[in-house]
């Protein structure tokens, strides 16, 4: 077993990292990143400076490849890590991230004719343009009582894969009627490994993740994916898009999806033939990456956005939550998806119209007392994922005044994001799914003390951390392990793998300060006042998007 190492390819928003983790003992022998050269593509097109349309958020496929290229060898250099010690890769990518492409694997937006059609782009997670599309997706699904709606909170997000490619259905049909094949990114990036890279892709090839299918496209394993009949009373033209325009086998995480072709293996300096496991969505590879192979913990993947994650031994249909899926995330359990989509997003918009560095506004924020000196907040920014499901609401400040500091902005809106998971957690045990531990992981709770013990203070709980600060891009390499096989491995089953490869911090727990907490006992409240999905608040800011 000496000398035996699993690669995870963890494909974030700005860029991607790679992680060569040893098998026998989770040790991170190398790890690297690259910047995707073209960023997140959100005021023009890089190529023909088209200007893109409010809440545009798109990424060039070809940035994942070169910068994984780079990024991968950076890593097994770093590492000493030869090729042949290779055994296994998983990938982790954002999602639902997803673009149209042809059977072979190439990007519309990648050919002359759909170079300067924005909708021929891969559409990034965080694309808010569906409004419209989200509006109807979920309005046939209301009418007809799908009975789908219910593992999704009744209501389908406006990020996610179906209402991505009704908007461009409905902005562009020639890129629609065009793309032979509509995917997630995670899934086309496993092809690129297993089949390419495009132009030589085999869609025979083409494996999707029952993660993604399930979370983001209303796949169900006994059920599948929804009826002709509602995809055609959305639309008449959809009414064969699974069957025409979604081709592939569906496979879980850790599942084989292929080997390692030579184009792929040259492009990474590796060596053909390497087991490569079905894609995860990022957020759901920090569970199995932050040590967390049971039931009952919430685990909260803090980036950018967050996401929070929990395997339950019950299946409950919960509204406000964003899915459940069996076996979404670890095998033999119940996955819940709930999440934020704007956190280290909000503290970085506060730090940047204030012209303070996070590293200062953390100091002074650690000296004010819970509430921000007075200061409420709404956290958001980019609308509220869980457990409203609603891109139309915006952020908020409440309380501010001609003396209002910088910092005491910085702090609540901590304190929001705090309070929004708390009503995440609530929304759970009210439905009856237990929530009995917690723990952080993703790159925010390693720079940020003060936050995680706001956390603590507003959960009332303990808040475990994983050893690694790069849990997602961890959970890919253990998924990648077990796509190697027992024989190769020694691992019986994935728990076994997360036991030993991941853990928790002995050094640092976060414990809630009884003072404190009764004082956000009282704090919580009027958040939800302000909070409340159908109260004037809510209801002024769609309007006001409505009006921009």
């Amino acid at each position: 077993m000496a000398g035996r190492y699993a690669l995870g390819f963890d494909f974030g928003t700005e860029s991607v990292r790679v992680l060569a983790v040893d098998i026998r003992d989770g040790r991170v022998a190398g790890q690297a990143s690259r910047n995707y050269a073209h960023g997140v593509i959100d005021q023009e097109l890089p190529t023909s400076g088209r200007k893109l349309p409010p809440d545009y958020a798109l990424q060039h496929p070809q940035d994942w490849l070169t910068s994984l290229a780079a990024a991968c060898r950076a890593a097994m250099k770093q590492g000493g890590v030869k090729a042949e010690q290779v055994v296994g890769i998983g990938v982790d990518f954002t999602s639902c991230t997803m673009l149209p492409c042809r059977r072979d694997g190439t990007p519309l937006c990648l050919s002359r004719r759909f170079e300067p059609v924005a909708p021929a782009w891969p559409k990034l997670w965080k694309h808010h343009g569906a409004k419209a599309a989200a509006d109807r997706i979920n309005q046939v699904a209301r009418e007809r009582r799908e009975p789908w709606l219910a593992r999704y909170g009744g209501v389908i997000g406006l990020e996610w894969f179906f209402c991505k490619v009704l908007e461009t259905l409905q902005e562009e049909p020639a890129v629609y009627e065009a793309a032979e094949v509509w995917v997630e990114a995670g899934d086309w990036l496993v092809w690129q490994l297993v089949s390419g890279p495009f132009p030589r892709c085999d869609v025979a090839g083409l494996v999707r993740s029952t993660c993604q299918a399930g979370y983001k496209a209303q796949w169900n394993r006994r059920t599948g994916y929804p009826s002709a009949d509602y995809f055609s009373a959305v639309h008449r033209k959809m009414g064969n898009i699974v069957a025409e325009k979604m081709p592939g086998t569906l496979l879980a995480p850790g599942q084989r999806a292929g080997e390692l072709t030579a184009g792929a293996a040259k492009l990474l300096g590796l060596r053909e033939g390497i087991p490569v496991s079905a894609a995860i969505i990022d957020a759901h590879s920090g569970v199995p990456g932050a040590g967390v192979a049971d039931a009952d913990t919430l685990v909260m993947v803090m980036g950018t956005s967050s996401c929070q994650m929990l395997n339950s031994k019950v299946e409950k249909l919960v509204p406000g939550i964003a899915g459940v899926v069996e076996e979404g995330i670890l095998p033999g359990f119940f996955g819940y998806e709930a999440g934020q989509a704007s956190v280290g997003d909000a503290f970085a918009w506060v730090a940047r119209v204030t012209g303070q560095s996070h590293e200062t506004l953390n100091a002074r924020a650690s000296e004010l007392p819970p509430g921000s000196g007075g200061v409420i907040a709404l956290d958001w920014l980019n609308g509220c994922r869980t457990p409203l499901m609603d891109g139309r609401v915006s952020g908020a400040l409440v309380g501010m005044t001609l003396n209002t500091r910088p910092e005491q902005l910085y702090r609540a809106m901590m304190e929001a994001t705090a309070f929004g998971v708390r009503w995440i957690v609530q929304t759970l045990r009210e439905g009856g799914v237990p929530v009995k531990r917690f723990v952080a992981s993703g790159g925010l709770p390693s720079r940020s003390p003060l936050l995680m013990q706001i956390y603590a203070d507003v959960l009332n709980a303990k808040i475990l951390l994983p050893e690694t600060d790069q849990s997602v891009a961890m959970g890919a390499a253990i998924l990648g392990c077990i796509a190697a096989g027992r024989a190769v491995t020694g691992y019986a089953s994935i728990g076994q793998a997360i036991r030993t490869m991941s853990r928790f911090r002995q050094d640092l727990v976060y414990s809630p300060n009884a003072t404190v907490r009764r004082r956000y006992e009282t704090l919580y409240p009027l958040y939800r006042a302000l909070a409340d999905g159908q109260g004037t608040v809510a209801s002024v800011m769609r309007s006001v998007r409505e009006l921009a």
